[in-house]
């Protein structure tokens, strides 16, 4: 029906335009006119009409770009200003005492991982070459056992720190798991199958967030507490049974190879190297994340925050 409605319609418009042109003939040369001339001066005159319908599609045209870049223009003004203004506030993340916790952690792991690899695959080329630029097996045994003596004065602080201190009380909350956990893992699961545009909304910590954090815990538990017998054998020995030592070696070699994987593979991935971050997200050097970005990946803490500061206000404008 609207197919032969539009086919109508076109021809009522060549109709006219038809109509036009031989008034146009019958104005110039009269009913009387030659049929060739008059064929002739409607060739010209369709020829006209058609460069002036182009020539006015092309100023249109023009005129329709000219307005769409002036829109698109102002709108990435207007989408800089707002994220200037969104950039503008930040937000602490990390206290200082956090983030000296952190890097003596990372300096730790790092050297544990560094002395440790080469003597676990010791047979191995560049397990070789490795012991050789640090000077040796007995200086690669040195400086793992220094390693694991920052990670056990580090593991000891923040233990003392999560009892003493009151943000270190309200993290240890923050980070324990919740029921929500789940099912944020479970909505973000069915968004990246495409299942739903929905995304969770996380508070201060996600559940990848509890996830490092708890993995570390029980790391450190097994790390030091089987380097600790490895270290000091023949003390183990007089309380544990030899299949103690040897299971606690097994477990220290394994676990280690796991954290290892564990930090490369998830956590730079999910703190450094996904696109949200990539190249690095310097919050574990400042402490601080924008006001855009904790909206994005931390609505709820947001949404307490903003309540907390609405609350101060209100508080301050009573007492004046």
């Amino acid at each position: 029906m609207s197919d032969a409605k539009t086919d109508d319609t076109k021809k009522s418009a060549l109709d006219r335009y038809r109509e036009v042109i031989e008034e146009e003939i019958f104005r110039e040369l009269g009913k009387d006119a030659d049929p060739r001339t008059a064929e002739q001066l409607r060739e010209k005159i369709r020829a006209r009409v058609k460069t002036d319908i182009e020539e006015e599609l092309e100023k249109k045209i023009s005129l329709v770009k000219r307005d769409l870049a002036r829109e698109l223009t102002d709108k990435k003004k207007t989408e800089g200003k707002v994220k200037a203004e969104e950039e503008v506030e930040w937000f602490e993340r990390a206290n200082l005492n956090t983030r000296v916790q952190h890097f003596l952690l990372l300096t730790s792991v790092l050297l544990l991982i560094f002395t440790g690899l080469p003597i676990k695959f010791d047979d191995l080329k560049w397990s070789e070459l490795a012991i050789q630029l640090m000077g040796g097996i007995e200086s690669v045994r040195i400086l793992h056992r220094i390693g694991a003596v920052i990670l056990m004065g580090i593991s000891v602080y923040h233990t003392f720190y999560l009892v003493l201190s009151k943000q270190g009380r309200y993290e240890f909350i923050q980070l324990l798991p919740r029921p929500k956990d789940l099912f944020d893992l479970i909505l973000m699961l069915q968004h990246f199958l495409g299942k739903t545009d929905e995304k969770p909304r996380f508070g201060r910590f996600s559940y990848i967030d509890k996830f490092d954090y708890w993995a570390v815990y029980w790391g450190c538990a097994v790390m030091i507490g089987s380097g600790l017998m490895m270290w000091f054998p023949e003390q183990s020995m007089m309380y544990l049974p030899k299949f103690v030592l040897d299971a606690a070696s097994e477990a220290h070699s394994d676990e280690a190879l796991l954290a290892t994987l564990a930090i490369i593979i998830w956590h730079f991935y999910n703190v450094h190297f996904s696109p949200d971050y990539f190249p690095i997200n310097w919050v574990f050097w400042t402490g601080k994340v924008s006001k855009r970005e904790i909206m994005e990946h931390h609505p709820l803490e947001y949404d307490e925050l903003m309540k907390k500061r609405m609350e101060e206000e209100q508080t301050m404008g009573k007492q004046q």
